[in-house]
């Protein structure tokens, strides 16, 4: 039974090439009329955006479709992987808003791969080959020249049986033998010439334990996990597209192994392939970002200059923005480096809907109305978000001596400058009017200076029926409106700025320019790239203490500033605060 998007006149435009195959699949009563996908990450590193645009296509199709998707962890190589990383997939799987059916391993399948294998070697199509990997790769020939066959490519069967059972018997030292497949040494797909597809590894795996020492290869274990778990629609990036063809031929033999020959090309896994996730100022390589964390250049996986999604996550940024960025993105069939400014631009869309507005001043000066009656205080009414009535209001303390930011004011300012100065009015936000004397009472200049000439207090006084809600909060005034925070029951913080992890626009390329250019190994490469600037820290902010109560990963626009995020480091008594992203895209300053 074919299964069509709904609304299908007005849908149909917006399918990306993906959805077109699969209804034309369901059109035609491929696979029985279902759709099911998987998402099968390998457990040796953290996920990044990269795989949050195939998680969102993987579990996208299977829901729009009325499908299934599961989760496959693809753990055939010991080696490198961890439970920790299964854990830290499967939560920010969850946190970007999507569940799988089941969770399923490659190692589900070893039996099966095993067995299969075994036949194969019967069959005569895989023999064990005890050449070193060096001759076996100048043995594959090149793209223009055909490969040579291996001198034991015609071993006997009984034989070929005997050592790969060997193989896996633990004795067997690794690298000294494998199995391999025998297709054909010239074809022009050199995936074809007689690709391994078992290795030695002589190593406790983090699920089997030490059932098994020989382990298969990604391109014999990738389909054939597809084809067992009854996967319909394998979908993956722009490099596996010259692995089709072997995928498709290890699924058939599958297929053939398990007397499954009726109808076998409508009842398999159909690969698709769409372009990768590439960001500007961004590498996002596992090895690469593990060696990062390895060499104490960013402080772990989930340091908010990683492209991690914990990273993210960390930072501020909203699954619902990561999405967004994805749609604005699409998919295609050629690869292109997206700039930042656009996931910066989705990231500030969804946050202006969802943060909470608080003050915070990141670089304070004092400000003492002089007019105020001394140990006053009184209670204004602030406004959550402005865009979600829903979210309600918080009170602000207001004081006689508050905390505004040190470029609000100037002691000698030009005529445009439209913030505070001598002999200027401003409005503070959600309060009064203030204005800056030219001089004091006493004839004094109204602001004080430290010995390095930087101003630290500034006397003004205010208009007291001014104030949000009264009749005179009207008057006009030139000025800006300012954010400050009461210094009475203020918060100190700390706040960390945040600036592109690399210096060059696309690290990948740069740092392989480096390597060959100065024969240097990539944590070298990687070290003459990384932006020394990446990361400020400031220790003497000061917020509202409502800002200070908010828990860890809440979303907040710090006002006239940008959106921030609460650090998980962040206590009551010493709140963090990690910035997002700013009010106004400032890349293409850069």
């Amino acid at each position: 039974m074919a299964i069509i998007a709904q609304n299908e006149t007005s849908e149909k435009k917006s399918l990306n090439f993906i959805e077109q195959k699969i209804e034309a699949d369901l059109a035609e009563g491929k696979n029985g009329g279902k759709v099911q996908t998987r998402f099968p990450p390998e457990p040796n590193g953290y996920l990044h955006i990269g795989h949050a645009k195939a998680i969102a296509m993987d579990f996208g199709v299977a829901k729009r479709y009325g499908g299934v998707c599961n989760l496959r962890f693809d753990d055939t190589n010991p080696q490198k992987e961890d439970t920790e990383y299964i854990e830290s997939i499967e939560h920010d799987i969850k946190w970007l808003g999507f569940e799988w059916a089941n969770v399923y391993y490659a190692s589900d399948y070893f039996q099966q791969l095993w067995d299969f294998a075994v036949w194969l070697i019967k069959q005569g199509r895989a023999y064990v080959d005890e050449q070193s990997a060096e001759v076996i790769a100048q043995q594959k020939g090149t793209t223009t020249s055909p490969g040579t066959n291996s001198p034991y490519r015609d071993r006997p069967v009984e034989e070929n049986l005997r050592l790969f059972e060997f193989m896996n018997s633990g004795k067997c030292e690794p690298g000294t033998l494998v199995l391999r497949a025998k297709i054909d040494m010239a074809h022009p797909n050199m995936l074809f010439r007689d690709p391994l597809i078992y290795r030695v590894l002589n190593m406790p795996h983090i699920r089997t334990g030490n059932k098994w020492n020989a382990y298969p290869m990604y391109d014999f274990t990738h389909g054939q996990s597809d084809y067992l778990e009854g996967v319909t629609h394998s979908l993956c990036t722009l490099e596996f597209v010259e692995h089709r063809p072997l995928y498709d031929l290890f699924v058939t033999w599958m297929k053939e192994w398990r007397g499954e020959t009726e109808h076998i090309e409508d009842f398999r896994p159909r690969q698709t392939e769409f372009n990768k996730l590439n960001l500007s100022y961004t590498l996002m390589s596992k090895r690469n970002l593990l060696a990062l964390v390895q060499q104490g250049m960013v402080q772990g996986w989930d340091d908010p200059r990683m492209p991690t999604l914990c990273g993210f996550r960390r930072r501020g940024y909203s699954p619902e923005s990561i999405q967004k960025f994805i749609d604005k993105i699409g998919y295609t069939t050629y690869d292109a480096l997206n700039e930042m400014a656009l996931l910066e631009s989705a990231v500030r869309e969804d946050l202006n809907s969802r943060a909470i507005r608080v003050s915070a001043v990141l670089d304070p000066i004092k400000v003492v109305l002089i007019n105020y009656p001394e140990g006053q205080t009184e209670m204004l009414t602030a406004v959550n978000n402005p865009e979600n009535e829903a979210d309600g209001t918080h009170e602000v303390e207001f004081s006689r001596e508050l905390w505004i930011e040190r470029d609000d004011f100037m002691p000698q300012a030009e005529k445009k400058f439209m913030r505070l100065a001598p002999g200027k009015e401003v409005r503070l936000k959600n309060a009064y009017i203030i204005q800056c004397p030219e001089t004091l009472p006493n004839g004094d200049r109204p602001y004080e200076m430290d010995a390095e000439g930087r101003v630290t207090t500034v006397y003004c006084t205010y208009d007291p029926d001014t104030r949000s809600g009264l009749p005179g909060a009207d008057r006009k005034i030139k000025g800006k409106t300012l954010h400050w925070v009461s210094s009475h029951n203020a918060v100190k913080a700390e706040v960390r700025l945040y600036d592109r992890l690399w210096k060059v626009e696309n690290p990948r390329d740069e740092m392989a320019a480096i390597r060959e250019a100065q024969n240097c190994d990539a944590v070298t490469a990687m070290r003459q790239m990384i932006n020394p600037d990446s990361l400020t820290v400031l220790k003497d902010c000061y917020v509202e203490p409502f800002a200070a109560t908010m828990p860890a990963l809440s979303y907040l626009q710090f006002q006239r500033i940008g959106y921030f995020n609460v650090d998980t480091d962040s206590t009551p008594q010493c709140p963090v605060f990690n910035k997002t992203v700013g009010l106004k895209d400032n890349w293409q300053k850069k």
